[in-house]
C-alpha cells in the first residue's frame, strides 16, 4: 500500500528586528545600517528553488509563515516579490493560510493594507503585555498604546484573522496583572491568542543575568486563570500555547504538530521532508544573515531522522495537541509498526499521563502538566 505524503508548508526565515529582546532565543539580529531587501528576496528565492531539486518536490504548499525577527520592517514592494517568485516556482493549495509576523511598533496603516492586498491573510503580532512596565523590563520597543493600536489596525486593513502573542510569569507580575492582559487581549476582538510562560533561555541575555521571576505557585495560578478567562470568552486551547475561536486554529502550526513536512528557507530555517516512508530528513540554513546572503547552500545542511527516534518524534509533536493522536496517523506518519510505541505507551496509560477516548490518544491533565516525563520515556 502506498501511503500518500503529507501536506507540505513553508516556512520564511526574516533575521532583521529592531532590538534584541533579552528573552529572545530566536535567530534575530537588531538592524544596523539598514537591511538588504532586494539581496535577501534573492537569496530566499534561490533558496528555495535549489530545495524543490535537491528533494523533488512535485506537492503544493498548503500554509506560509514568515517569520523572524520582525518581518513586518520589509516593504509590501519586498514581499511582493518573495509571493509572486514562490507561486512561479511552485502551486500554491488555493485560499491557503499566509502568516506574517509583525511587532506593533512597526505598524502603519497603509503598510499592512498592502500587506493584506499581497494576499497575506493573517498576522501574528507579538505584544507580550499590555503593561508599561513590564514592555520595559522585556526591553520591547512599543508601548501598550501601540500595542492595542496595532490590534484596531490589522482590522481596519481588513485581517479577520490575527493573533496576538502574551507572555505570562514576567519578573515583577502577578495573577491580576496576567489577567489584565489576557482581558485586554480579548477586548481587542483577535481570532487567536497564544500564551507563553517566560522560560529563560540559554544564550539570552536573561539567562546570562535572570531577573526575579514568581514562584511556580504563583506562576501555576496565573496560568490557570488566564486559561478559565480564555474559555470563558470562546477561545478554545488546542495545543500547549494556542487559544483560537471556532475554526482559527493557526493551520500552519498545526501541520508541524501533526508531524507534517515543511520547506525552511531564509537565515537559520530548519525544514522537515518525509521520503519513502520510514526516511526522513530535516534541513537546516546558516544562521548568520552575512553567511547566508554570501551562499544559500554552501553552509547548510541535512539530518536523517533515525527509525530509532521517530516515535518520540512523532509523539513529541502530536501531544503539544489537546486532540492527540491515532494508532493510524501513527504508522501513516512513520511507516512504523505501532509495536514501536512500546512499551512507553502502556506505561503512560498505566500511570494516567495518557488516556485513550475513542481512537485518540491524549495527554490527561495530569500528563499535560508533566509532558516532559511523558517524552522521556519515548527516548530511545
Amino acid at each position: 500500500m502506498v501511503i500518500p505524503l503529507p501536506p507540505l508548508s513553508l516556512y520564511v526565515h526574516i533575521p532583521w528586528c529592531i532590538k534584541k529582546c533579552p528573552y529572545c532565543d530566536f535567530n534575530s539580529h537588531a538592524v544596523k545600517t539598514g537591511i538588504p531587501e532586494t539581496e535577501y528576496i534573492n537569496a530566499l528565492l534561490n533558496d528555495l528553488a535549489a530545495d524543490l531539486q535537491i528533494y523533488n518536490i512535485n506537492r503544493p504548499i498548503s500554509s506560509i509563515f514568515i517569520g523572524g525577527g520582525t518581518p513586518s520592517l520589509f516593504s509590501a514592494e519586498s514581499l511582493d516579490r518573495l509571493l509572486r517568485g514562490i507561486e512561479r516556482q511552485i502551486p500554491l493549495e488555493e485560499g491557503l493560510e499566509i502568516t506574517l509576523e509583525a511587532n506593533p511598533g512597526t505598524f502603519e496603516s497603509h503598510k499592512f493594507a498592502e500587506f493584506r492586498a499581497l494576499g497575506i491573510n493573517r498576522l501574528s503580532i507579538g505584544i507580550q503585555s499590555f503593561n508599561d512596565d513590564l514592555l520595559k523590563t522585556l526591553g520591547r520597543v512599543h508601548s501598550a498604546q501601540e500595542a492595542i493600536a496595532a490590534a484596531g489596525i490589522a482590522h481596519q486593513a481588513g485581517f479577520e484573522n490575527f493573533n496576538l502573542d502574551l507572555m505570562f510569569g514576567l519578573p515583577g507580575a502577578g495573577v491580576d496583572s496576567s489577567k489584565k492582559d489576557v482581558a485586554t487581549a480579548i477586548s481587542l476582538n483577535p481570532a487567536h491568542i497564544s500564551l507563553y510562560q517566560l522560560t529563560l533561555e540559554p544564550n539570552t541575555y536573561f539567562h546570562k543575568f535572570p531577573p526575579k521571576l514568581p514562584n511556580d505557585d504563583l506562576i501555576f495560578a496565573m496560568q490557570n486563570d488566564c486559561q478559565r478567562l480564555l474559555a470563558d470568552h470562546g477561545y478554545r486551547q488546542y495545543e500547549v500555547s494556542a487559544y483560537s475561536r471556532a475554526n482559527r486554529q493557526c493551520r500552519h502550526n498545526l501541520n508541524y504538530w501533526r508531524f507534517g513536512d515543511y520547506l525552511g528557507i531564509g537565515a537559520g530555517a530548519h525544514g522537515k521532508i518525509t521520503g519513502k516512508l520510514p526516511h526522513m530528513i530535516r534541513s537546516f540554513k546558516p544562521k548568520n544573515p552575512e553567511q547566508y546572503l554570501a551562499d544559500t547552500h554552501k553552509y547548510g545542511g541535512t539530518d536523517v531522522i533515525s527509525e530509532a527516534d521517530l516515535p518520540l518524534e512523532f509523539v513529541m509533536n502530536h501531544l503539544r495537541l489537546k486532540q492527540g493522536f491515532t494508532l493510524a496517523a501513527y504508522q501513516a506518519g512513520t511507516g512504523l509498526s505501532v509495536d514501536t510505541l512500546e512499551p512507553a505507551l502502556s506505561v503512560c496509560l498505566t500511570r494516567g499521563l495518557i488516556i485513550k477516548q475513542g481512537d485518540y490518544y491524549l495527554c490527561s491533565e495530569k500528563g499535560w502538566n508533566f509532558l516532559d516525563s511523558i517524552l522521556e520515556k519515548f527516548m530511545r
